[in-house]
């Protein structure tokens, strides 16, 4: 009965993880008023309203929340898809950014992507 029990735990516990949204890539763009662009292509298994990516946030490299762009609606037909975060002000001394997909059931997923800035 452990046994299976385990079996079960192990099996479903990949449909978890499977769920995080992904990044699958993303640019930046300087302006000539010293801001970024950022363009983030997402992949998730969007379901509908109850469970979708709603948003990607900006970090820097040592956890400080930056920018983030909340998704409004579900994606479930458009897989993946790219948006934009315009005008974002990023500090000068920050070179590199951290990239993290949030998921409505999940939340933030645990992979993240790391985007070269300058």
């Amino acid at each position: 009965m452990r046994l299976i029990l385990l079996f079960l735990l192990i099996f479903y516990s990949g449909f978890c993880i499977a769920s995080d949204a992904k990044i699958l890539k993303a640019s930046a763009e300087l302006t000539s008023a010293q801001k970024f662009n950022i363009s983030v292509t997402v992949e998730h298994a969007d379901e509908g309203w109850d469970h979708y990516a709603n948003a990607w946030r900006v970090y820097s490299l040592d956890g400080k929340l930056i920018g983030e762009r909340v998704l409004h609606h579900p994606h479930v037909k458009e897989q993946p898809f790219t948006r934009s975060l315009l005008g974002l002000s990023v500090p000068i001394d920050v070179k590199e950014v951290m990239i993290v997909a949030v998921c409505s059931k999940t939340g933030e997923s645990k992979a993240s992507y790391n985007l070269k800035l300058r």
